[in-house]
């Protein structure tokens, strides 16, 4: 999908949406299903090849909203009231778009301070005392909570997981697998070895909307035994409990997670996967992971600069050949200039600097012109040291 096709599928969301909300009242307000309804209805698995979107969206009707609780309607007084407005769904469209993932200040500043902002905002509307507001310079403060986060985050190194795995069996500790950014690469068979040994944890992680064209926030969580999770985190009033709960035929996620409501993320990856197909996908990592090396083959043609890490999938660990400060400068330079946008991490009491292949649209002219802009400057801090 481009610009050109996402503005007329856009609008015709837009359309689709607000039909809906208008329509809301016409519809029954609970679903007229049974536990199951819904896996007869669609594959046993993600297609190979991309489909139309008109066929995802003639699904909608046809296999969600069959499904659908209507929350919005009218007739509606069940539970507790679920908030909805039009400019919230425009706000999550821009979020959307933006797609920063706000870890830490810099990485967005805005999105770290807005919501230090609205969490005071909401704070004083509650009449909170002053010590559980940030102000300008106070001890307390909010945070909008949604997901915690085999690839490292430094250097994208990996745990061998068939050394550590039995060990963990052996003397019955718990085996937790976090591949955040690396998992999305294993479903490209030729990197699945990387997660070799999975079978002896009890939990594995990654995050789709790291690098498997999800947006943000969708952290996908496998455990063997769900009852380890249910069975901490089990909340049963009696407002909440339903005829089917106790038939096994279904799950109820509030037992999965301390929070009690969840966002509808699935959607986004049905989505996703259905536009895309498992074809499409894996040809996405793969061209990332084949500029990576394009980058790597670069610098590794510059005897002034060194890898500092293998290059295994999109991640690219490279330094200066000299101190630290050297390092430190060449960085300083690149973020100063804005032309593009590295980070650093420490390897071995090493500032190395790291080049993640990033956004959907990136090309090789981009990485050549990343690479280009990276030399001119090194060879501007090298004069200056020199002198």
């Amino acid at each position: 999908m481009n610009a050109s096709e996402f503005r007329r599928r856009g609008k015709e969301m837009v359309d689709y949406v607000a039909d809906y909300l208008e329509g809301i009242e016409g519809r029954p307000v609970y679903p007229d299903v049974e536990p199951g309804y819904l896996r007869p209805l669609i594959p046993t698995a993600a297609p190979q090849e991309p489909e139309a979107f008109e066929d995802i969206i003639n699904d909608i009707e046809k296999i969600i909203m069959p499904g659908v609780t209507h929350w919005h309607s009218p007739y509606f007084f069940a539970y507790f009231p679920t908030a909805s407005s039009y400019p919230a769904m425009l706000a999550d469209m821009l979020c959307g778009a933006i797609g920063c993932i706000g870890f830490s200040w810099a990485a967005s500043p805005a999105c770290t301070e807005l919501e230090t902002v609205m969490m005071d905002w909401l704070g004083k509307m509650l009449q909170l005392p002053e010590a559980f507001l940030a102000g300008k310079a106070g001890e307390g403060g909010g945070v909008i909570q949604v997901v915690a986060t085999l690839g490292t985050t430094s250097c994208c190194s990996f745990d061998n997981l068939l050394e550590v795995g039995p060990i963990c069996k052996k003397e019955d500790m718990w085996l937790h697998i976090d591949a955040a950014y690396a998992g999305s690469a294993f479903i490209c068979p030729e990197f699945r070895h990387l997660l070799n040994g999975v079978e002896f944890a009890d939990s594995f992680n990654f995050n789709p909307h790291k690098w498997l064209l999800v947006n943000f926030d969708c952290s996908a969580m496998w455990v063997k035994k769900r009852t380890d999770l249910t069975g901490a985190f089990k909340l049963d009033p009696v407002y909440l409990k339903h005829s089917h709960q106790d038939s096994g035929l279904i799950t109820d996620y509030r037992h999965w997670q301390i929070p009690l409501g969840r966002r509808f993320r699935s959607l986004k990856m049905w989505f996703v996967f259905r536009m895309y197909g498992v074809k499409g996908l894996q040809a996405y990592i793969r061209k990332h992971i084949h500029l990576a090396h394009k980058f790597e083959s670069l610098v590794r043609q510059d005897s002034r600069f060194e890898i500092c890490a293998e290059v295994t999938l999109g991640l690219v660990c490279f330094r200066l050949k000299g101190s630290n400060q050297l390092n430190e400068a060449l960085l300083q330079r690149i973020n100063s200039a804005k032309k593009i946008h590295l980070v650093p991490c420490h390897l071995r009491d090493k500032i190395v600097l790291r080049f993640a292949v990033c956004a959907r649209t990136v090309e090789s002219a981009h990485v050549q012109f990343a690479w280009e802009h990276i030399k001119e400057l090194a060879g501007d801090v090298l004069r200056v040291e020199k002198e």
